[in-house]
């Protein structure tokens, strides 16, 4: 079977997609197992991309793994840089450099952006984040404006004055302020989500176990490899770690909570 890989999620420039096909590429060689890097931008579905039959290596939300529903299975997830070595990432709420908003707090009664529904960074992991000033003092955004489908669209959108604070996934911001500086430092983090597992790449369940292996082994190994390690400090990686899908167990408990006390939906 010729096996596909996708890195849209992380994709974050054009130099940015090309240092991912080359981490591929080199993946690819590592394991063995021969990987086609393939177009799926937006506003295509992700959920189109996860129900392939042929996905090598692809990335995706804890969320929909844990939750189920797509036939994948886990290969393994990145750790960033800037992190504590853990393949853990958080939800950056952002405004514009110069806004008016100070705090959380005083974000209420403007307006926000979330960017899918099967998204943990851009809308799960805001309304858990949210749950508790909703809770405790029914904080409510005038307008919420969504789904814009990916953090890039956030970005625009902020910067637009289209709305005045939105969710934004640290690691992409990671990729942002090494990517475009400039973009990034128009940019302002207000507050920040707790830590949750990172989005991982996966492999169609059809996949064989021993081709998981090897890709898994390869992703593994690449921080110990000269050209994989060059390619990760370019992708702002410390490498990769093997996960499970129950470690992103939280991630569902976390949603439920907030479906259970009504708050279904940022905002």
């Amino acid at each position: 079977m010729n096996l596909v890989a996708n890195a849209r999620m992380y994709a974050v420039d054009a130099a940015t997609a090309a240092n991912w096909s080359a981490f591929f590429t080199r993946i690819a060689a590592m394991s063995g197992v021969a990987l086609t890097v393939i177009p799926h931008a937006a506003p295509a579905p992700l959920e189109d991309l996860w129900r392939r039959d042929d996905l090598g290596l692809a990335f995706i939300c804890g969320y929909p793994v844990a939750r189920g529903g797509f036939p994948v299975r886990p290969v393994a997830a990145p750790v960033p840089a800037s992190g504590d070595g853990r393949p853990f990432y958080a939800t950056h709420l952002v405004v514009q450099a110069d806004s008016d908003i100070g705090t959380l707090e005083e974000s209420f009664g403007r307006r926000l952006g979330w960017t899918v529904a099967h998204s943990q960074s851009g809308f799960n992991a805001l309304r858990t984040h949210l749950l508790p000033h909703w809770q405790a003092r029914g904080a409510r955004y005038v307008q919420t404006l969504g789904p814009l489908l990916t953090p890039r669209r956030v970005i625009e959108a902020l910067l637009a004055d289209e709305i005045d604070i939105g969710p934004l996934d640290s690691y992409f911001l990671d990729l942002l302020l090494a990517a475009e500086p400039h973009t990034a430092a128009r940019l302002r983090i207000v507050e920040s989500t707790a830590p949750r597992p990172m989005p991982l790449l996966v492999a169609s369940d059809g996949v064989g176990e021993e081709v998981v292996a090897r890709l898994r082994a390869a992703l593994l190994g690449a921080h110990g490899d000269a050209e994989g390690r060059a390619i990760l400090a370019r992708l702002r990686l410390s490498g990769f770690a093997a996960v499970e899908p129950e470690d992103y167990r939280v991630l569902v408990e976390e949603v439920d909570a907030a479906d259970s006390a009504g708050y279904l939906q940022p905002g």
